[in-house]
C-alpha cells in the first residue's frame, strides 16, 4: 500500500513538471480588465504587463491556501494515526 501511495506522488509529480515545462505563457485578462487596461494605454498610461502579473498573482492564492490547508489536515491525520497504533500495540504488549 505504502509502495503504491509514493509511485503514485511521484507520478503526479513527473506529470506536473512535465506540463510545467512545455506549458506556453497565458495572458490571463478577463473582457473587462482587457478593456481597462487598453483604456488605460491609449490615454497615456504605463504597459499593462503589470496587470497580467497582478491577476496571475491573484490566481495563485486560493491554490496555495487550499494546499496548506491539505497539508496541515494530512499531517494531523498522520500524527493520529500513529497514535493509534502506538496505543494498540501497548494493548497487545
Amino acid at each position: 500500500m505504502k509502495n503504491f501511495v509514493v509511485r503514485s506522488v511521484v507520478l503526479a509529480l513527473v506529470v506536473m513538471v512535465i506540463t510545467a515545462l512545455i506549458a506556453e505563457p497565458a495572458a490571463a485578462q478577463c473582457a473587462m480588465c482587457k478593456a481597462s487596461s487598453e483604456a488605460n494605454l491609449k490615454t497615456g498610461g504605463g504597459d499593462p504587463r503589470g496587470l497580467n502579473a497582478g491577476i496571475l498573482y491573484m490566481l495563485v492564492m486560493p491554490y496555495l491556501l487550499v494546499a496548506g490547508i491539505g497539508y496541515w489536515w494530512w499531517s494531523n491525520r498522520k500524527k493520529e494515526h500513529q497514535e493509534v497504533s502506538e496505543l494498540s500495540e501497548e494493548d497487545f504488549a
